[in-house]
């Protein structure tokens, strides 16, 4: 009931107008969400990186309706390639397929992702390819490793996510093609048949596709706020002498600032996914409502920040994109 409820709200434009212009709402969102201009977004890198982290920033977008909605999209991340470059920040960009036209037809999605990975290409940085639904599994990993991988294998990745049953074959294919891949819990709701409906069993899968990634892998992301499974990663580091340079830990903007700050002074690299854009009420209701509890995680860590406490884990699949 709490999800359809959410859902229902984040496609209301007229509640969406409401909000915008209430001024808790705005600030709640601008916890999570770097504004809706290039601008601002570049300015919260910004920050980030003097705190000594790196970002991935993501137009907040998904599925468009029409050629010209997916060329325009692929426009602006064209644009914000070349604003990270003239601003000279530590930033790459994660993209998703559907923004640039992946539901309309294959042919025009390679035309609008083959202009950001020519600029990308051009500036010796990285795009990331987000993972969306289970229904996009094997679209995504079949066009990565198909059309773009071949000709941009030092500027493209995909993401994986423990949710889905298939995930440790898909992080073999992923170590044999010798890509790049962010690991992350995933936040869809998905069928039985196809994700582990427990919590337990997401972790399990995650903890393996992690050690898998960060073994024989190419520098994997370690998309995670669960500090049980940050602590794993380091305990697994320093038993197989992998260096801290060969991977790096992903969150979110705005989620737990006190754990990433922590991990840097302790020398292992970090990345903060940072979304912008007009769409950021139905981004956070969407995020809300594919499981409801990240509403509790998201407050309950602001709150555990603010008092210098430790974070708990997420109590749901909740991880960075």
């Amino acid at each position: 009931m709490l999800r359809s409820s959410l859902l229902y709200l984040s496609r209301q434009q007229a509640l969406f107008e409401f909000v915008k212009h209430n001024g808790l709402a705005r600030r709640f969102a601008s916890r999570f969400v770097a504004g809706e201009t290039v601008t601002t977004a570049l300015d919260a890198v910004a920050q980030i990186n003097a705190r000594g982290i790196s970002a991935s920033l993501d137009l907040l977008g998904e599925s468009v309706h029409s050629a010209a909605e997916a060329r325009e999209t692929g426009r602006q991340y064209v644009e914000l390639l070349d604003r990270i470059h003239e601003r000279r920040l530590n930033a790459n960009v994660s993209v998703k397929l559907t923004a640039l036209g992946q539901d309309i037809d294959d042919a025009l999605c390679l035309e609008v992702i083959t202009a950001i990975l020519e600029r990308a290409k051009k500036y010796d940085t990285f795009v990331r390819l987000d993972m969306e639904s289970s229904a996009y599994t094997d679209r995504t990993l079949d066009f990565f490793e198909q059309k773009l991988w071949p000709t941009y294998p030092r500027n493209v990745g995909v993401v994986l996510q423990s949710a889905l049953r298939r995930t440790l074959d898909d992080v073999e294919r992923t170590i044999r093609i010798g890509c790049r891949v962010r690991i992350c819990k995933g936040a869809y709701l998905e069928p039985p048949a196809v994700a582990f409906p427990e919590k337990a069993d997401v972790d399990r899968n995650y903890v393996e596709a992690m050690h898998r990634l960060m073994q024989r892998g190419h520098y994997p992301g370690i998309a995670t706020h669960d500090e049980a499974i940050i602590r794993d990663a380091q305990r697994f580091a320093r038993e197989h002498d992998i260096a801290p340079d060969r991977y790096e830990f992903q969150m979110l903007y705005g989620v737990r600032r006190d754990l990433q700050d922590q991990l840097v002074r302790d020398g292992y690299r970090v990345r903060v996914y940072v979304p912008y854009g007009s769409q950021w009420y139905p981004y956070l209701m969407r995020r809300l409502a594919e499981r409801p509890a990240n509403i509790a995680f998201m407050a309950g860590n602001v709150v555990k920040e603010l008092l210098g406490g430790g974070g708990a884990a997420p109590p749901s699949r909740n991880g960075a994109h």
